[in-house]
């Protein structure tokens, strides 16, 4: 691949994954994809995993783009889950690695309890066919709703959530999950600054939505997610509001997990400018 043009303006995208998580791309294409689409600045943010960063620094070495290793931990705050993504994350951190391989201990028994509900459901094979799909990487969801739409029980990944994999659903297992501070805790002592990932999907009232906030800066949080890959601008604007409120930095990032899905690498809407962009807490 060519080097970068230096003159072109720097363009972030600071979430995507990969396979070594729910992504369809390996580390290696995820990186390439993102310099043809001429992203500049690249964080691989993995579902509860670091095992696709090494090989997405290869890659992003040979293409003079610069990835920010990253991570996406899931945590729970009043028995909800939320996401939250680490950037500039030291990875070989013990806390932080140890905490990668207890959350793949429960990944796999969650899937475990899911492919069960699913066999009741007249639906088998289910763990063996996601286990497969996921090779080295964590197991998601994603994958049964991919194991869903192939078996032609369902006909999109949507339609899996909606009729077996979502809350209150007959394969849905709920998952106790790190606490918030915890998780922060792991990003902020790598070295990392932690990001509340696409806020507005948890669907919570303006109370609520303060009350997190106001948790996730007390445990340390700098970042929440203004622009992702599904936004609109009154969706931004009312993010950017909380950012600006809250006293925290704007992050941006696609979510991108494949090229079939509509969400495209680095095509982002800007960032507003009255806030400061995350990237600027980044060593």
């Amino acid at each position: 691949m060519p080097e970068p043009d230096p003159s072109k303006p720097q363009i972030y995208d600071l979430h995507c994954h990969s396979t070594a998580s729910d992504g369809a791309l390996s580390p290696t294409a995820v990186v390439q994809r993102a310099y043809e689409r001429g992203v500049t600045d690249l964080a691989l943010t993995d579902h509860d995993t670091t095992a696709g960063l090494a090989e997405a620094e290869r890659c992003a070495a040979t293409a003079g783009i610069t990835l920010i290793p990253g991570i996406e931990l899931s945590a729970q705050w009043r028995h909800q889950c939320f996401h939250i993504v680490g950037l500039g994350i030291n990875s070989a951190y013990p806390p932080l690695a140890d905490a990668t391989q207890r959350l793949q201990n429960t990944r796999m028994d969650r899937a475990e309890r899911i492919a069960d509900k699913l066999e009741k459901k007249r639906i088998p094979g289910a763990l063996a066919a996601v286990m497969a799909a996921a090779g080295d990487g964590m197991i998601t969801r994603s994958h049964f709703a991919d194991f869903l739409v192939a078996g032609h029980h369902v006909n999109s990944q949507q339609e899996a959530f909606d009729r077996y994999l979502a809350k209150g659903k007959p394969a849905y297992v709920s998952t106790a999950w790190a606490e918030l501070v915890e998780a922060v805790g792991w990003i902020t002592q790598s070295g990392g600054v932690a990001v509340l990932a696409h806020p507005l999907r948890y669907k919570l009232s303006a109370n609520q939505m303060r009350l997190l906030l106001t948790a996730f800066k007390d445990a340390g949080g700098q970042g929440i997610e203004v622009v992702t890959g599904r936004t609109n601008p009154d969706e931004i604007s009312r993010v950017c509001q909380y950012a600006k409120n809250f006293g925290l930095s704007g992050s941006m990032g696609s979510d991108f997990h494949g090229p079939d899905q509509w969400v495209e690498l680095g095509r982002l809407m800007a960032l507003p400018p009255q806030i400061q962009p995350v990237w600027q807490l980044l060593n």
